[in-house]
């Protein structure tokens, strides 16, 4: 049986690789201006970020930073490190550009950390998969 704590982080990972395979599809399209590459971006990234993600949830579940508004900071700048080099690498390979992974990478600095901190803040709020909040966050 799956643990609680574990549910939550695969629901985590799926609604937030949701929001980001959006944002990362859009953001593509206008830079490279080729909607096949940006779909092929997008793609690749559902499989690299979900895992990246779960693991970096998992890392994060480990600790006792028990300010909210703290640890959304420090969650969304680990994690946006770890997307962004994920998303130039995926983005130079598919479009054989450095440059244009390199602009991938740097406009989504900016948007994918106010997405992630809106979506930790929504789901700091919920209690799916914990069963005592106090002991978990």
């Amino acid at each position: 049986m799956i643990k609680k704590s574990q549910k939550r982080h695969i629901a985590k990972t799926i609604t937030w690789r949701v929001v980001g395979t959006i944002d990362t599809i859009i953001l593509s399209w206008i830079i490279s201006g080729n909607p096949l590459a940006s779909l092929k971006i997008g793609g690749a990234e559902v499989i690299t970020k979900m895992i990246l993600y779960y693991f970096h949830e998992r890392l994060w579940f480990k600790t006792h930073i028990e300010n909210s508004n703290k640890r959304h900071l420090l969650k969304t700048v680990t994690w946006r490190i770890l997307g962004t080099l994920d998303t130039i690498a995926l983005a130079w390979i598919i479009t054989g550009n450095a440059l244009i992974g390199l602009k991938i990478g740097a406009a989504e600095v900016i948007t994918k950390m106010v997405l992630y901190y809106l979506h930790e803040s929504v789901w700091y709020k919920m209690n799916f998969g914990l069963e005592n909040r106090k002991q978990h966050h």
